[in-house]
């Protein structure tokens, strides 16, 4: 059976992307490969082919538990056989699913590089037939990278182990500099290099200077009726920019981190079934999106890194029409910007004193909290010690990062409840309530004590067995509390903290603090390619952008912000004028000097530009221009 016969059985397509069948074929011949393939591409492909080719297991190493489930409910769902380790799985459920790969013809393997540094679990997975090793996300192998976890680093310990298994690191977006360092990080052995450009022709990247951000994503989302994504800060924008959309005629729904599984689900249906044209999120959404007829990708703020950025806007066009990228950038972006990226990073002793704490929080002793879990809310955490939210939510993933805690923002909802009524009463219940029946019957068989003591529920597992929705279930306990047949409690979580080491305190800090330096000073040099990629106006976008990811010899796009200003009309040149007339009546805002001078929004905004960086006006604030 050839490659493309295996692509054609399980996912349905006559023909590889371009460099995915050469990919294979490097992996199969036996040889260490690296590829760099940006958003979109189909890295997963790469190794889920050849995998299926050959006898034996894919060890697929991943830092995303979101990633990691996607991809094995995919291939669940195509009939092959696939295990994810994930955090928060006791030693024997390792062991058990460890045992399923070892004698249950498994063929993919999931887990995190945390969970390579139990020598137990190592141990195990030496036992097994392992026939291709995957790297995933490797920039994180880095410390250029823009994600870095030191765990990473011991993953060419794997190399000892497995020293005819071919390895193929994977990512989608590392400048030269992170490339090299991945291959000598992991020692790659004379590996094949794919590098697919990170060139989009269809893509216009756009950045556009906008006071009334709101006016100018009207103006686009009525000019380009299509699907489209509009990136914002935080959860709270996520609501106000979906409602005041909704407010002026557009159908809008939103994504962040801290939806329940099933509104993540109903709200991205929506927007996949075109039910909703705009779908507003914060930068959570994005993992697994394959929705090729986006027209536009709207950043309302600058972005933390040019990585980001490439792969958010890289969602826009890949039905290879024409689309948009647009970034739109205000008087005080580049300020908010580095507040909200640079001032709120931890240092050594904020990082020391939110772990310390943290530990105290949830009353794990010294030496005592290894892989103990705790439903945790930020904003409670916060109030009791009086952190600033972001600085601290910034040290929980610098912790997560290295693999100290797992800081999972996953929204969630712990359920616990015990009968107050003997058995006979509820079998009872039961006949006079037929269509309560399947539920109880569901509880009662998973959860045999809930008559002695109070008893957790996995609302989702009860929903299976059931055939039934978590939101019935949770209607049915609400009437049972009701009628004093059961005690209930549900709590409402925006996360929860799994704990990876023991606690040690200074020991830990002192250990992981070499990174911290480092990693933030890096930071500081990514969001200062982001300002420079908004303000600076001689190059085009594209070019920028290429030149960053290391193409140094690209050709200007014709399409971008930049290009198509170069090409403006000649009649609009006393535009300036125009604007300096005006002004001498009056300070006007944007919207009104384009409703005066009937000119199209793209001149009236380049004028103004010109204006501004000749000193001749400025900005009050509230965005009105004024003459100087």
């Amino acid at each position: 059976m050839q490659p493309v016969d295996i692509l054609k059985k399980y996912w349905g397509f006559d023909q590889f992307r371009e460099p995915q069948l050469a990919v294979i074929e490097s992996v199969r011949s036996g040889k260490d490969t690296f590829a760099l393939m940006p958003t979109g591409g189909g890295k997963s492909i790469c190794f889920q082919v050849p995998a299926l080719m050959d006898d034996g297991i894919c060890l697929v190493v991943s830092p995303l538990v979101a990633l990691m489930k996607d991809q094995v409910s995919n291939l669940q769902q195509r009939g092959i056989k696939a295990i994810a380790l994930t955090g928060g799985l006791s030693e024997n459920e390792t062991s058990d699913l460890l045992d399923n790969c070892q004698f249950g013809n498994y063929k993919f393997l999931y887990l995190s590089p945390e969970r390579l540094q139990a020598d137990w679990i190592v141990d195990r997975i030496k036992a097994l037939p392992i026939n291709l090793i995957a790297i995933d996300e490797a920039h994180c192998v880095s410390q250029w990278g823009h994600d870095f976890r030191p765990a990473y680093l011991k993953l060419s310990a794997l190399k000892g182990f497995f020293p005819k298994v071919p390895f193929l690191a994977l990512t989608a977006s590392a400048t030269l500099r992170v490339r090299e360092d991945i291959v000598q990080q992991l020692k790659l052995h004379a590996p094949a290099i794919f590098v697919k450009s990170f060139a989009r022709d269809n893509l216009a990247y756009m950045v556009l200077e906008a006071e009334d951000k709101l006016f100018r994503i009207e103006q686009i989302l009525k000019k380009h009726p299509q699907p489209s994504i509009i990136y914002v800060r935080n959860r709270k924008a996520c609501i106000d920019w979906a409602t005041q959309l909704e407010a002026l005629g557009f159908t809008a729904t939103f994504y962040h981190g801290g939806l329940t599984s099933g509104d993540k689900a109903k709200n991205m249906q929506r927007w996949m079934d075109e039910k909703a044209q705009v779908m507003v999120a914060t930068n959570a959404f994005g993992m697994g999106i394959d929705k090729a007829n986006v027209k536009t990708v709207i950043h309302t703020q600058y972005p933390e890194n040019l990585e980001s950025y490439y792969q958010e806007a890289g969602r826009a066009g890949r039905n290879a029409e024409k689309a948009y990228a647009v970034l739109l950038s205000g008087p005080s972006d580049a300020m908010a910007a580095q507040s909200q990226f640079l001032s709120m990073l931890p240092d050594k002793a904020f990082l020391s004193a939110v772990y310390v704490k943290l530990c105290n929080y949830f009353q794990v002793a010294y030496g005592e909290g290894l892989d103990e879990e705790f439903s945790f809310n930020l904003n409670q955490f916060c109030l009791q010690y009086d952190f600033p939210a972001v600085r601290t939510f910034n040290a929980l993933q610098f912790l997560d990062r290295q693999g100290v805690l797992t800081f999972s923002q996953e929204f969630s909802e712990k359920v616990s409840l015990q009968f107050l009524i003997e058995s006979r009463e509820v079998l009872r219940y039961m006949s006079l309530n037929p269509a309560d029946e399947e539920i109880m019957l569901a509880i009662l068989r998973t959860y045999p004590g809930v008559y002695e003591h109070r008893t957790a529920l996995n609302i989702p597992l009860l929903s299976k067995k059931a055939h039934t929705s978590g939101e019935t279930i949770m209607q049915l306990l609400a009437k049972l509390e009701k009628q004093q047949i059961i005690a209930y409690q549900a709590r409402q979580n925006d996360a929860t903290i799994t704990f990876n080491e023991v606690r040690e305190d200074e020991h830990t800090i002192n250990r992981i603090s070499k990174f911290l330096e480092s990693q933030n000073a890096l930071k500081h040099d990514q969001l200062q390619s982001v300002i420079a990629y908004v303000i600076d106006k001689t190059k085009c976008k594209s070019q920028m952008l290429l030149s960053y990811f290391g193409e140094k010899d690209s050709q200007p796009c014709g399409i971008c912000s930049f290009c198509t200003s170069k090409d403006k009309p000649k009649s609009e040149a006393r535009l300036p004028e125009k604007i300096l007339a005006l002004l001498k009546t009056g300070d006007l805002d944007s919207r009104s000097i384009q409703k005066i001078t009937e000119s199209p929004e793209t001149d009236i905004i380049f004028a103004l530009q010109d204006l501004l960086d000749n000193d001749l006006i400025s900005v009050k604030p509230n965005n009105h221009y004024t003459l100087k």
